[in-house]
């Protein structure tokens, strides 16, 4: 038998992990659009708040961590002169004491962060997004400790538990929505009790810290006492803040992308934030399942073929990461296009969900199925600078990237207005990513020599072809079952349920097919592994 390479090895079980999670991360929205309304001024006070400690986390630590941690973590393990223990202590109780200040800030300036974010919030919104919030900022102190505890599991290759806490998170958050309706919550925000209201606030953020707690037992279990220490100096601080000055900087672009497209979202009619957010979590739903356990997975490898200056190495593991990403991001990207509206019919058409509302955001999907592919791979390819050490070419990248997008965003809005904004929000962000991912492997190739650029242009032109022959019969199909809405029923839900289960089956064989007729190797490797995996 052949051997699997070391990604389809060592990725089964963090796949595995990561689909539950994001399996029951999507249920969670699920939940709380059956409890609050997709298409309410209710929904989308919650959303504002709820993504605001997300955005902070991410501006103030996030970034950081995400690209300087685990590499620095790797590097630490391999030299005998370091703690470890002490090193991740010193690292924990950093970030612990520097994000309570954080904590304790935004919390005072809660109505000034919410008029930043929803200039377009009626009073009584407004008034609700400010209660929320509030509630919801402690999260960023529970993000950045689950953050710095999964950064070092990772570095100790214990990758599968990070990928399963957030699983804790989503079902505390679920029981809560399923509990606000059993009390008899409704869509409407002037139906809103005080009791409710706490109901949503604290069990958000129970979930949140229900999460960090999961993470603290596993790094116990991996062999780390979690204690603070008084004095988190000796971590080389300096050394640390200048490997994340460039990623900084990176981040504020993205979170001046993530404010323009709110803001412009709000003002593009009620339920229109939630909408737009919810076609979000939908769309990165196949990429954390697939693209992030491929970085998870290959960062620490690319990390130590950089720190041995093996750069064939690294240019082989890039490689593979961007063909067995594609071979399964490529057909889910044409299933988005084509079945979104279908898709999200089928989901979201339930409880206090608005039928138009559905539509809309299956609307907004298809469009950023164009953007699937292009961002995974960008993604990954900033990976291998931050490999090598180098934070100060992706953070300008990504600079240029935000750019394109909100220069992009802001003539979508002198083309269109209304509920069609927030289709043209997503496509702008398929052409800025296409874009960032030319330039990514433009600059790689520079600073590694070759990326495999034959190889990875073969291998997804054959993937495209093999994906739009599933696609034109999937939308076949799509045309002789007709739409999935009757103006004088509303949502066919069993209509929809019957298209996307038989355009997805005839395209999927139809794409199996195509794959190896036109002797797509990806996924020869793939269904071998999954056949191993089952055998």
């Amino acid at each position: 038998m052949a051997e699997q390479p070391p990604l389809m090895r060592t990725g089964r079980a963090m796949a595995v992990a990561t689909l539950v999670s994001r399996l029951t991360g999507f249920v969670r929205t699920l939940a709380l659009v059956a409890a609050l309304g997709l298409g309410t001024r209710l929904l989308d006070a919650y959303t504002v708040a709820n993504v605001t400690p997300n955005t902070i986390y991410e501006l103030v630590f996030g970034g950081a961590l995400a690209s300087v941690m685990v590499p620095l973590l790797v590097r630490t393990a391999t030299d005998d002169s370091v703690d470890g223990d002490l090193f991740a202590q010193r690292l924990l109780s950093l970030v612990v004491y520097g994000l309570a200040v954080v904590v304790m800030t935004t919390i005072v300036v809660a109505p000034v962060i919410v008029d930043f974010y929803a200039p377009g919030f009626s009073p009584g919104q407004r008034h609700v997004a400010i209660v929320f919030t509030r509630f919801f900022l402690p999260q960023i102190l529970f993000y950045g400790v689950s953050a710095t505890l999964a950064a070092v599991l990772n570095a100790r290759s214990r990758f599968t538990s990070p990928m399963w806490a957030p699983v804790v998170n989503n079902l505390v958050v679920i029981a809560t929505a399923v509990v606000f309706l059993l009390i008899g919550g409704t869509g409407r925000l002037d139906s809103l009790t005080p009791a409710q209201t706490m109901l949503l606030s604290i069990g958000t953020s129970a979930g949140v810290a229900a999460q960090m707690i999961t993470l603290a037992l596993a790094s116990r279990r991996a062999g780390l006492r979690v204690r603070l220490r008084a004095d988190p100096r000796g971590i080389g601080v300096r050394r640390i803040a200048a490997m994340a000055g460039w990623t900084i900087a990176s981040v504020i672009a993205a979170q001046a992308v993530f404010s323009v497209v709110t803001r412009l979202a709000s003002r593009a009619g009620p339920g229109a934030v939630s909408v737009y957010s919810n076609a979000y979590t939908l769309f990165q739903l196949p990429y954390a399942v697939i693209a992030v356990t491929v970085i998870t997975g290959v960062l620490p490898r690319l990390s130590r073929a950089a720190a041995e200056r093996d750069l064939t190495q690294v240019t082989a593991d890039l490689s593979q990461s961007l063909r067995l990403t594609g071979v399964l991001l490529v057909p889910i990207a044409a299933g988005t296009i084509v079945l979104g509206p279908r898709l999200t019919t089928l989901l979201f058409a339930h409880g206090n969900a608005s039928p138009a509302a559905a539509q809309l955001t299956g609307s907004v999907l298809a469009a950023y199925g164009l953007a699937l592919v292009p961002f995974a791979a960008y993604q990954i390819m900033l990976r291998a600078f931050y490999a090598l050490g180098d934070t100060r070419t992706p953070a300008l990248i990504s600079v240029a990237v935000s750019g394109v997008t909100i220069a992009a965003c802001l003539l979508a809005t002198k083309l269109t207005q209304g509920p069609n904004l927030v289709i043209a929000l997503a496509l702008c962000t398929a052409i800025a990513y296409a874009a960032g991912l030319l330039l990514t492997a433009q600059l790689l190739r520079r600073r590694i020599g070759r990326v495999d650029g034959h190889r990875l242009l073969r291998s997804h032109t054959r993937m495209l072809a093999a994906a739009f022959l599933a696609a034109a019969s999937a939308a076949g199909v799509v045309h002789l079952l007709g739409p999935a809405t009757d103006p004088a029923t509303g949502p066919a839900w069993s209509g929809s349920l019957l298209t996307v289960l038989t355009a997805s089956a005839v395209g999927a064989c139809l794409y199996a097919l195509a794959a190896r007729g036109l002797r797509i190797t990806e996924f020869t490797t793939l269904t071998s592994a999954l056949r191993t995996g089952h055998s």
